[in-house]
């Protein structure tokens, strides 16, 4: 039986925890508050043909803040991509699941991501080579707000407009913190929505963690028929679903420590 994105999404939580707090890894705070987001495009929306996922029939999902490995891992084995088995060996030398998502070892991830900045651009190609090949299928990519530093994304920005790419969906994660801060003190992005705008973008906001409200305004995205690209803000908490680490940038890199680690499970553990 198929289980729903929220589902997917508290399965993920725990899972996303586990296996940062077996492997002493990093990033636990940007996965938390991603979730949601893709937890509705693998278990909602995105068609992709799991026979064949390289046609141009199938739709792709590009998570471009690769260092959100741990929960995009989680989410697709709670989506039936392949074994939870497999979670146990998150970060280990020489197992599948590296600290950065991917490519070539586990279904479900079109390209290797992490260097930030550039899932916008392999996602415009993968929509281009859609659209002159005049599939339905769309390309969704998964970017953090801190990407909106980049040069190359606002490049993108003006190439997706240019060749008028309503296959492409962006979804930004705002959850409004980087490395080692608030995006707005380390370069600022305000006015957000007026940027994109600008650009030429169908521009939507969401509340990043509202599943009904995420899967609506991504199906309006898909109908729009405006001939432009679609960029979705989503507006999220870092660490979202664990109280202590909600808002906290520390837990960008931090593992959590055993007590920490069992506080956290039983929070996340109370809402599956």
């Amino acid at each position: 039986m198929s289980l729903s994105s929220n589902e997917i999404a508290a399965l993920a939580r725990v899972s996303t925890l586990k296996m940062v707090y077996a492997s002493k890894a990093a990033h636990l705070g940007s996965s938390l508050s991603v979730i949601d987001m893709i937890s509705v495009l693998f278990g909602n929306v995105a068609n992709i043909l799991k026979s064949e996922p390289d046609s141009l029939a199938s739709d792709q999902v590009i998570v471009s803040k690769g260092h959100a490995a741990a929960g995009t891992y989680a989410v697709l084995s709670h989506s039936g991509f392949f074994s939870n088995s497999l979670l146990d060996d998150y970060c280990k030398d020489g197992a599948s699941l590296g600290g950065h998502v991917t490519f070539g070892k586990v279904p479900g991830i079109p390209f290797s991501t992490g260097s930030l900045g550039h899932g916008l651009p392999l996602g415009i190609g993968l929509a281009l080579a859609r659209t002159r090949a005049s599939t339905d299928s769309f390309v969704y990519v998964v970017m953090s707000d801190g990407e909106c530093d980049e040069g190359t994304t606002w490049e993108s920005a003006l190439i997706a407009n240019h060749f008028k790419l309503q296959n492409l969906i962006v979804l930004i994660d705002r959850n409004r913190m980087q490395s080692f801060g608030d995006t707005e003190k380390t370069i600022t992005l305000e006015p957000f929505p007026e940027k994109w705008q600008s650009f030429g973008w169908n521009v939507f906001e969401v509340d990043g963690h509202d599943h009904e409200e995420i899967t609506r305004t991504l199906l309006q995205a898909k109908s729009a028929g405006t001939s432009k690209p679609s960029v979705i803000i989503c507006n999220t908490i870092k660490g979202k679903g664990v109280s202590f680490m909600e808002n906290e940038v520390v837990w960008h890199y931090r593992p959590p420590n055993d007590e920490q680690y069992k506080l956290a499970l039983s929070e996340l553990e109370a809402t599956k």
